[in-house]
């Protein structure tokens, strides 16, 4: 099993899912754990001035967004770091992108296709993967359903494959 799997993507850590008021703040929809390390996204064109916990995710000001006009414009957009900016990760760990597109395969080495999402209901992450006839089916990222994977492949053990 790989550590940490290195690809060019971009990583998305919240998405602006709307204004907060009158003054510039956005509403975000956060996937990382600590948000507040990272300054600057999207390549450097948005800056994070601040940052607090909101009803439903986080409230955040960036330096240049003034006004509510300027928010709302932001909606539904990816907050985005280069895969460089984020800490090393330990034994077992991933991030959802480097699993994203990578081609799936049984242990048994038949091909199933290919990585769409990955997903957490609550009791953990549960991988997509698309067959190539368009059809898909899950499976939950536990070492005893997804054994290995590098960042050439991920193998679902054979008694986690749907027909």
């Amino acid at each position: 099993m790989v550590n940490a799997l290195v690809n060019g993507r971009p990583v998305t850590l919240a998405v602006v899912i709307g204004a907060h008021g009158v003054t510039g703040e956005v509403r975000l929809k956060v996937f990382a754990e600590d948000l507040k390390a990272f300054k600057a996204f999207n390549g450097g064109a948005l800056t994070l001035g601040s940052l607090r916990d909101g009803p439903n995710g986080a409230i955040a000001r960036f330096a240049e967004v003034a006004d509510r006009n300027g928010a709302e414009a932001l909606r539904g957009t990816e907050l985005t770091v280069p895969r460089s900016a984020l800490p090393p990760l330990g034994e077992g760990e991933y991030y959802h992108v480097d699993l994203i597109g990578l081609p799936a395969v049984s242990s048994e080495g038949t091909a199933l296709g290919q990585v769409r999402a990955v997903e957490n209901f609550g009791a953990g992450d549960v991988i997509e993967i698309e067959r190539p006839d368009g059809k898909t089916f899950m499976v939950p990222m536990r070492p005893d359903a997804v054994p290995e994977w590098d960042d050439a492949r991920l193998v679902v053990a054979e008694g986690f494959v749907e027909q």
